[in-house]
């Protein structure tokens, strides 16, 4: 079988950081008078770039200078709510030692900020296991654009179609079904059945070993 390799969004997939992205979401938008159901907030805030997001939620072009004050400030309230309660998701660790053990290549692609990439990489120590990381800097589109996980592939030197994404998000599930690669659904944000499009379902990464995922999912 051609070699596979692993492609990990990093909101709800690394770390279980949706609920605190919530409390600072509606914090920021309260601030700016604006009152976001949670299927709002689903479908149209998570997953998606700071740009996109903010730039939906005020309804305008905003100056570069405006979204990077906007964003800041919104990542800030973020990082203070989860600063002392940053932890991997359950079995990630075990799960990329297993991936260092049989030499697959891995990376991140997620829609977050390098200030947030930095900050959960720093909290968590798993900056190691990845030499390949994207952030929402080197993407044109957001998710449920493919483009970040056509550039992670890029970046690994393999074809989307021989690489595993995992995904919380609806609009990242979405990207990566449209870049070509099998989606694995992280059921932090969504239920089972609202990931039931994946190619095959976890709540975490206990017990989950590479090879037997890999099998089960390129049938």
């Amino acid at each position: 079988m051609t070699p596979k390799a692993f492609i990990f969004d990093m909101d709800g997939v690394i770390i279980h950081s949706n609920p605190y992205h919530k409390i600072a979401l509606h914090q920021f938008c309260e601030k700016y008078g604006y009152h976001l159901t949670e299927d709002e907030l689903r479908n149209r805030i998570y997953g998606r770039t700071n740009k996109q997001w903010i730039t939906n939620l005020f309804g305008r072009t905003l100056s570069p200078e405006e979204l990077h004050f906007y964003a800041e400030e919104k990542e800030a309230l973020f990082r203070e709510l989860m600063k002392d309660d940053m932890k991997p998701l359950a079995g990630l660790r075990a799960f990329l030692d297993k991936l260092n053990e049989h030499h697959l290549a891995r990376a991140i692609g997620t829609s977050a900020p390098k200030s947030n990439v930095d900050f959960v990489m720093g909290k968590t120590n798993l900056g190691s296991y990845f030499s390949t990381i994207l952030d929402d800097s080197y993407v044109e589109n957001g998710k449920p654009h493919p483009e970040i996980y056509l550039k992670c592939a890029a970046a690994l030197n393999y074809k989307p179609e021989d690489c595993i994404v995992f995904e919380d998000s609806l609009s990242g599930v979405a990207s990566g079904r449209a870049s070509g690669a099998k989606v694995v659904g992280v059921a932090t944000t969504h239920t089972h059945n609202e990931l039931a499009g994946t190619d095959f379902i976890i709540d975490d990464f206990q017990h989950l070993d590479p090879l037997e995922l890999i099998e089960k999912i390129f049938k």
